[in-house]
């Protein structure tokens, strides 16, 4: 199925500022998605690319959006309470363009923690459930669960997708945070995939079909979510 070409945004941040992002929403979208994107790469990396227009094949829309270092070309992450409030503005602009769309928000590791942050300091409007592409629980090297203590204080569903060769995860200490937020959370394993949700020649699949599987179970879930 085609999908419309993204249009371009601007969206106020706060003290002045403007970041840029781009609004896809099919003729039958049943749900809008905030989508943010990760530490290293803005929001035309060709992972957000590819999983803006499978979700719009999916009728799901999604508003992609720059967060201000990114729109400003540093390689630095913004403090917590600028990205944060990039995540609020980012959450209207959606209610706006998309009035009458379950809004679920999230992202792509970095932009996925900092969306919780933001929903666990105070609930994000409207927002009725948040989707994370490989939740970064902690640097490389450096396994512990800190990163996950906010996530107690956010009482919408949430849906971890993970790779199970993700080093900014492990495992062992993922699935019990996650079992631990009760049946409201739900975790997808994704098979043989990293951080990145790249997967090895050996594994028998490649990275097209494993962002099929991806955006099949963030479809569904919306689905349900939005329901609901």
């Amino acid at each position: 199925m085609k999908v419309a070409s993204p249009q371009k945004l601007d969206i106020e941040v706060g003290n002045g500022a403007c970041v840029s992002a781009l609004l896809i929403r099919p003729t039958q979208a049943r749900a809008c998605f905030v989508f943010a994107h990760g530490a290293g790469a803005g929001m035309t990396h060709p992972f957000m690319e590819a999983a803006a227009h499978g979700l719009g094949e999916r009728d799901v829309a999604t508003l992609r959006y720059q967060f201000p270092y990114m729109e400003k070309g540093s390689k630095r992450p913004d403090p917590p309470a600028i990205a944060q409030a990039a995540v609020r503005s980012a959450v209207a602009e959606a209610g706006r363009r998309c009035s009458g769309l379950s809004l679920i928000a999230g992202g792509k590791s970095f932009g996925g923690r900092m969306t919780s942050q933001a929903q666990a300091a105070a609930p994000l409007p409207d927002v009725d459930g948040l989707a994370f592409l490989g939740f970064p629980l902690h640097p490389a090297g450096k396994p512990s669960s800190d990163r996950a203590r906010h996530l107690g204080d956010v009482h919408v569903p949430l849906l971890f997708l993970q790779g199970t060769r993700d080093s900014l995860a492990e495992l062992r200490l993922l699935e019990p945070v996650v079992k631990g937020l009760g049946p409201s959370a739900t975790l997808h394993l994704v098979q043989d995939a990293d951080h990145s949700f790249h997967v090895l020649a050996r594994s028998g699949r490649n990275d097209r079909e494993v962002l099929s599987e991806v955006l099949d179970t963030l479809s569904v879930w919306i689905g349900v979510v939005a329901a609901s």
